[in-house]
């Protein structure tokens, strides 16, 4: 299920809804009835990031932002702050928000990568290529969904560098961020590569230029809520984590009639997916004897595809996969009878699961953080893919 993030701007000069919200007290109003409408995520900022915008100062934008992360935290709510600085990122963890919203990928401010790596919080690494106020004149590229991935994929090697496990990444292809009207319509026609990628993808369309380009001249804002729940639902479609909008019963509204539209499992139509990240276990797998006699952690994160609409109709775990089973099993398989290869590993997992009934496909990831290599690394992992897509 695509996960819908409501936006929040604390700042008087936002594209869309500038000084709506420009008080604590009302962000965090306006912040609860997107909760009360559905939003799963909430995702707070204090700086505008529109083209054009000036820099804030980020005491300002802390100023801004806090009251409201640690109101909407205090209430149970799961929080994102939306911030190119550092020092707002880890504020705002220590105040509650789980996930930092980086646009700029960890580019804009040269600490943020490292700072989020000390935190247990979330990341989100946009695609970004400057800043507000000349963002348009960097929107150059010969294959726009080619390049938008290799630079993904080069900030998603930075932040593992700096210390981020990978499972605590999200990439988001910056729709409407150095890219002009068609370059964003390639972009999302393309999503589906940027999935492949493997990291959780979260992608804006609310209310931005390119779809006004396509409404005309009376573009109203609800028109404009209409067209990004479309967009939103393109975006689901293409098995994205998250959509981010301004309008959340709009979008709430079209991803329900879209999946009910979708039906049941079928030739042709993406599978439903359960996964589990971060599964550890003591094995003594390798190449070399010290680490058959010693043994080392590995960790496994796993994606299983299969139908979930009978376990959604039921409410009946037997109509699904118990996960807590899954992960017993995969300790049990790191704990087995030691290989040289990881590579092994992951297939005797793959296979295990494969044999379960309802699974028709598995994406396994076997990660050997300890392994014995010479030169400086964060982690080496092998990922196979059996059974559908």
């Amino acid at each position: 299920m695509t996960l819908v993030m409501g936006i929040v701007n604390v700042t008087p000069d936002s594209f869309s809804d500038g000084g709506r919200y420009a008080t604590a007290d009302a962000a965090t109003a306006h912040a609860r009835s997107l909760l009360a409408a559905g939003a799963d995520i909430v995702d707070v900022g204090g700086e505008s990031t529109r083209p054009g915008a000036d820099r804030v100062d980020p005491a300002i934008e802390r100023d801004r932002a806090l009251p409201v992360v640690a109101a909407l935290a205090a209430d149970g709510a799961l929080v994102s702050i939306d911030t190119m600085n550092a020092e707002t990122a880890v504020a705002a963890v220590a105040a509650g928000a789980r996930i930092v919203n980086d646009v700029s990928g960890g580019l804009a401010d040269p600490d943020m990568l490292t700072a989020v790596a000390a935190t247990d919080a979330d990341v989100v690494l946009g695609h970004w290529r400057g800043h507000s106020a000349d963002m348009y004149a960097p929107a150059v590229y010969d294959d726009v969904v080619a390049e938008v991935r290799g630079e993904l994929q080069q900030r998603v090697a930075a932040a593992v560098g700096a210390g981020i496990r990978p499972e605590r990444i999200i990439v988001d292809p910056g729709i409407g961020f150095g890219k002009r009207g068609e370059q964003n319509w390639q972009t999302l026609r393309g999503l589906d590569t940027l999935v492949a990628l493997g990291p959780r993808v979260l992608v804006g369309t609310s209310r931005k230029r390119f779809l006004a380009d396509v409404l005309g001249a009376d573009a109203t804002e609800t028109r404009r809520d209409l067209a990004t729940a479309v967009t939103s639902v393109m975006a689901a479609r293409a098995g994205v984590w998250g959509v981010r909008v301004h309008d959340v019963t709009a979008t709430r509204d079209a991803l329900r009639v879209a999946a009910c539209g979708a039906g049941p499992a079928r030739k042709g139509r993406p599978m439903d997916e359960i996964t589990l990240t971060g599964v550890r276990g003591y094995g003594h797998h390798g190449v070399y004897d010290d680490e058959r006699r010693e043994g080392q952690e590995f960790i496994v994160d796993v994606t299983m595809r299969l139908d979930l609409a009978p376990a959604a109709a039921s409410d009946d775990v037997a109509d699904t996969v118990h996960y807590g089973e899954v992960a017993e099993r995969i300790v049990e398989i790191i704990e087995g009878p030691p290989a040289d290869l990881i590579e092994v590993v992951a297939e005797r997992i793959a296979d295990d699961l494969r044999a379960r009934e309802r699974v028709r496909g598995v994406t396994v990831t076997v990660h050997k953080p300890s392994a014995p290599i010479t030169v400086p690394f964060s982690d080496v992992s092998v990922t196979v893919r059996r059974g559908d897509a």
